[in-house]
């Protein structure tokens, strides 16, 4: 069986975590109003506490940070083949000047 929750969007996810921080509203009042689950709402809060504006950045995007971390990652991966391919060629060349 696969998964039947609700998905909700980040304006409804922001909006309950806003309830509960600035509103001052219970945890478990804000999660029973609003029909989810209070172990969800305080998932949703410890990622908009840690992560603020990039919070719930929805399926299948990144943050920027892990973004980066990916951009980086690839680059490394493209210069550490050049270098083999470097490597290769100054061999080659070192045997073939006789």
């Amino acid at each position: 069986m696969g998964f039947t929750g609700k998905r909700h969007n980040k304006e409804f996810k922001v909006e309950a975590v806003r309830l509960v921080i600035e509103k001052k509203l219970s945890v478990k009042a804000v999660a029973t109003d609003l029909g989810i689950n209070v172990k969800t709402l305080y998932g949703w809060l410890r990622e908009y506490t840690k992560h603020k504006d990039d919070a719930f950045p929805g399926s299948g995007k990144l943050r920027p940070e892990e973004a980066e971390i990916r951009k980086l990652k690839r680059q490394v991966a493209d210069l550490e083949e050049q270098i083999a391919i470097l490597k290769k060629a100054k061999a080659y060349f070192a045997n073939h000047r006789k």
